[in-house]
């Protein structure tokens, strides 16, 4: 829930950008995303003999298509004469807020049900 409400507001805020709508929406778009899709993959991932293990794959891959969707995002925004600023400070402020909800949910997890006190 948490990570859609983000995705809703960094869009949002994104489309409050003015003159830089555009590269602002391709940032939070992209990021977004890639968020809603880390944290699905994250969720499949629990049910493994290892859940914590599965959790951290799907954040080191994540990350890899996060700096390849940075690449493609910056080319896009490149070639449309767009600001690049606009894009990258809409991209990463988000990013470490998912980047902050997915290890805390990574950490949850590694906290299961033990022995008590």
């Amino acid at each position: 829930m948490l990570t859609c409400a983000l995705a809703v507001a960094a869009l949002a805020g994104a489309l409050l950008a003015g003159g830089v709508r555009k590269p602002a929406l391709v940032g939070a778009g992209s990021v977004s995303a890639t968020a809603v899709a880390s944290l699905l993959f994250m969720q499949r991932g629990a049910r493994a003999k290892k859940p914590v293990q599965a959790a951290m794959a799907v954040m080191a891959l994540m990350f890899l298509v996060r700096i390849l969707v940075v690449a493609l995002g910056t080319v896009l925004v490149v070639r449309a004469g767009a600001s690049v600023i606009a894009f990258v400070v809409a991209f990463f402020v988000p990013y470490f807020l998912f980047a902050a909800v997915e290890g805390a949910y990574v950490h949850a997890l590694g906290r299961g049900p033990g022995p008590t006190a």
